[in-house]
């Protein structure tokens, strides 16, 4: 028996054989400016770096920032250095680039494989906790409640379009979407905290003599970090939310598929993901902000949903029943209980620091681990290398970096990485994407 078939069925990898690529992006601005700068980024990286060793370090331009906060700015508070901000921007924005330019390296370089996605989906995944932790710094919001929405509503953002992808086949990617135009904002909003500081973003908006009018309806003390979190929760209901919705109800009437089981399957882990946490962070006897330990209890949801949003992935790639995530959400469930309790009693039941780090750490290696074996499992099957190419591939005839094809510039994603460059869409799913 294969080694690989210790952590995914023979059967599963098998069907890794079948897949194929397809993704819509309909932002103009990743289609006629950022492409166009994507393809000059390619030319600067050398032929023999690996695509998912591209996706690594992208990736750790994120991780040195939020190293750079446990450093800088623990309290998440308007006290940091405004030079700090910068380096976030620089961050993201480099993550950005090195997150598209992935995709375009592994079609030159003949390397593109269903663990191309994967990879770059699951680097993703964790970077949503990271994106939420900057801009929870760049706006001086503390360890609060406006913290933990920006958390919440990046996480579910990119958990529904997971959970999208696995029922359509297709990656979509609306006209305003947050791997584009959210990257951007937030891009600018550190650069704003870096030149006028983040005490800027706690000014009252009706002491600004031209916003004076919207004392109607908004409160005397709504300052515009409160309006750059109302506004991310508000674009998340009104264009991201109805549109994966809509979209995974077309899959389920094309493929029929019951909606109720469906629509149960995927938001009731999210929901209840979403219950636990809001029952654990209101709870009288908790310490998460009396004591300043969001950014831990932020890595501790971030890797659980990380892994989540992992197997969603793996379900799609190899074809299998969309997950049911027990395991994942039994500690969390657990955890809101203890502390819960901790309000009835006069001797704490857990002591909730001592806990949240111990399942922090568990949690993180935990999914290191898993996806170190899955990735191990896609290499031996497929006999390719994950974070090094093979002499045999470097050696081939490049590939053309920018699709040519009209289909083939609607398959271009932001989130590409070693994905089939060319893939088409069904008839049915090019008209259902083109509904938005």
């Amino acid at each position: 028996m294969p080694s690989y078939t210790r952590f995914l069925e023979e059967k599963q990898l098998e069907n890794l054989r079948l897949y194929k690529y397809a993704a819509i992006d309909k932002s103009p601005i990743s289609n006629y400016i950022l492409k166009h700068y994507w393809n000059f980024a390619i030319t600067l990286f050398p032929r023999t770096i690996a695509p998912n060793l591209i996706t690594l370090i992208g990736l750790f331009f994120m991780v040195a920032n939020v190293i750079i906060i446990g450093i800088y700015s623990p309290d998440l508070s308007t006290d940091a250095p405004n030079w700090i901000n910068f380096c976030f921007a620089v961050g993201l924005w480099l993550y950005s680039t090195f997150d598209n330019v992935d995709g375009r390296q592994a079609r030159r370089t003949g390397t593109s494989s269903p663990l191309g996605e994967l990879f770059d989906h699951g680097c993703d995944a964790i970077n949503c906790t990271y994106v939420a932790l900057l801009q929870t710094a760049a706006l001086g919001l503390g360890h609060s409640y406006s913290a933990a929405i920006l958390l919440f509503t990046t996480i579910a953002g990119f958990y529904l379009s997971t959970a999208e992808e696995y029922y359509t086949g297709v990656l979509y990617l609306g006209y305003v979407n947050g791997p584009t135009e959210g990257i951007i904002v937030s891009c600018l909003a550190f650069l704003w905290s870096g030149i006028y500081g983040v005490a800027s973003w706690h000014v009252r908006v009706v002491e600004v003599s031209w916003l004076h009018w919207t004392d109607s309806f908004l409160t005397g003390g709504t300052t515009f970090a409160d309006l750059f979190v109302w506004g991310m929760a508000l674009l998340f209901l009104v264009t991201h939310l109805p549109v994966c919705v809509y979209s995974i109800s077309l899959a389920c009437k094309e493929k029929g598929l019951d909606q109720f089981d469906v629509f149960h399957e995927v938001f009731s882990p999210i929901i209840k993901v979403l219950i636990f946490a809001f029952i654990w962070l209101t709870s009288s006897s908790t310490i998460i902000f009396k004591e300043k330990h969001f950014i831990l209890f932020a890595l501790y949801v971030g890797f659980l949903f990380g892994e989540m949003a992992s197997d969603i992935i793996l379900a799609h790639l190899t074809k299998s029943s969309f997950p049911r995530f027990f395991n994942m959400t039994f500690s969390l469930a657990m955890m809101t209980l203890l502390v819960s309790l901790n309000g009835f009693f006069s001797v704490n039941v857990v002591a909730e620091y001592n806990t949240l780090f111990i399942l922090c750490g568990i949690t993180v290696i935990h999914f290191m681990v898993r996806a170190v074996r899955v990735i191990n499992a896609f290499c031996e099957f497929l006999n390719i290398r994950c974070l090094t190419i093979p002499a045999s591939s470097s050696k081939q005839r490049d590939r053309a970096l920018v699709p040519n094809s009209e289909a083939e510039q609607e398959a271009e994603s932001l989130l590409i990485s070693q994905e089939e460059g060319s893939s088409s869409l069904s008839s049915t799913s090019q008209q259902q994407y083109h509904t938005f």
